[in-house]
Formats: C-alpha cells, sequence, structure tokens
C-alpha cells in the first residue's frame, strides 16, 4: 500500500503536465484556466510544507511564458481564489537563465519582427528557491537587426547587485521545477508557468 502511494502522481501534476503538453503541441485542448490556477496552487503548498529544493542545474535554459494568474491568486479554505489566462502567443515572451562566469537571466518579448530583451545578473538562494536578478542591459532588435542596445536603469538596485538585500530586488520564489515547465510566484504575487524551449 505505501508503496502504491509514493508512486502516485498528484493530480496537480498530472493538470501542469498536461499545459505543458498543450504548449508543445499548440493544442487546444488545454486544462481550464481555474483548474491551472488550482493546481499551481496545491503544488505551491506541497513544496512550502515539504520544504523541496531545486538546484539552479534544473533552471537553466530557456523557457516560454505560457499562463499566469495575477497575485491575488490564492487557496482559501481549500479551494482556490482567483483567475488566470493563458499567454497569447501572438507576442511569445522568454525567460533566460544561463551561468558562465556568473548567473545571468534575459527576458524578451516579441511583437512580430520587433524583439525587445533585457537582461542582467542574477543570484539564486537555494535553500528557499528563490532567485533574485536585477535588469541592466536593454536590446532593440528588428527584422533580427539590433537597432538598439544599452544600458537599463530598472531602479531596483544601486550600487553592487552582489551586495544588494533582497528586499530591494525583484525575484522568483520558484515552487516547482521539472524538465519540462517551471513554475513560481513573484515578488509582486503573481502566478506563471514557463515550458521549456526546445531547439
Amino acid at each position: 500500500m505505501i508503496g502504491e502511494l509514493s508512486t502516485t502522481v498528484p493530480d496537480y501534476i498530472e493538470i501542469l503536465a498536461k499545459v505543458a503538453i498543450a504548449a508543445r503541441s499548440e493544442n487546444r485542448a488545454r486544462p481550464a484556466a481555474k483548474v491551472v490556477v488550482s493546481a499551481l496552487l496545491q503544488a505551491e503548498r506541497v513544496t512550502k510544507q515539504q520544504r523541496l529544493v531545486y538546484p539552479l542545474e534544473s533552471l537553466l535554459g530557456d523557457w516560454r511564458l505560457y499562463f499566469t494568474a495575477p497575485r491575488n491568486a490564492k487557496l482559501q479554505n481549500g479551494v482556490a481564489q482567483g483567475n488566470g489566462f493563458y499567454i497569447p502567443q501572438i507576442a511569445p515572451a522568454q525567460i533566460s537563465f544561463h551561468s558562465k562566469e556568473r548567473l545571468e537571466i534575459s527576458n524578451q518579448i516579441q511583437f512580430g519582427s520587433l524583439l525587445f530583451k533585457l537582461t542582467g545578473p542574477a543570484r539564486y538562494l537555494g535553500k528557499k528557491n528563490l532567485l533574485a536578478f536585477d535588469f541592466t542591459q536593454m536590446q532593440l532588435r528588428l527584422f533580427n537587426r539590433t537597432v538598439y542596445q544599452g544600458k537599463f536603469n530598472s531602479g531596483k538596485s544601486s550600487g553592487n547587485f552582489e551586495e544588494q538585500p533582497i528586499s530591494k530586488l525583484p525575484f522568483f520564489a520558484f515552487f516547482l521545477i521539472t524538465e519540462d515547465y517551471i513554475a513560481a510566484r513573484g515578488r509582486g504575487g503573481g502566478l506563471a508557468i514557463w515550458v521549456k524551449q526546445v531547439a
């Protein structure tokens, strides 16, 4: 009996896996937004209760934003409150994490042939699954040609990024990381799912 329970996949994991499958196949048969919000909130609660920790390496790569929910999404008496929505793919948004000499984040959105991209340093607090960051560079590309590239002042930090307290920086608190998708709550309180970009 115990063995059976340990191999059972929780319903919320199945739902979120279906979201990732729908994203990759461009399948319109995707879970209802309310169901996805409930699954995200359950995943967040389990991670906190079980104090699950995800290594930085599992975050590295390129991820396409696929679903988001506003800051009022929460569990109340076990029932999901708040709604969410699938991101229209006419303006695809992508977040990336790469580590060479240091950890870097980039966030981009594309409108037709216009690409807007922000990049900057990041740091990961593994025990809390917390990734703090600051955007310091901006790039505009039109028809695959760079039309502007320069410094970007987010106003979120001043001085040395590494010395800034988390309280002064934007961050994502990740509560589910798989090979196919990642899920987090941002500092502003919103929830999001990003699906792994495949080459």
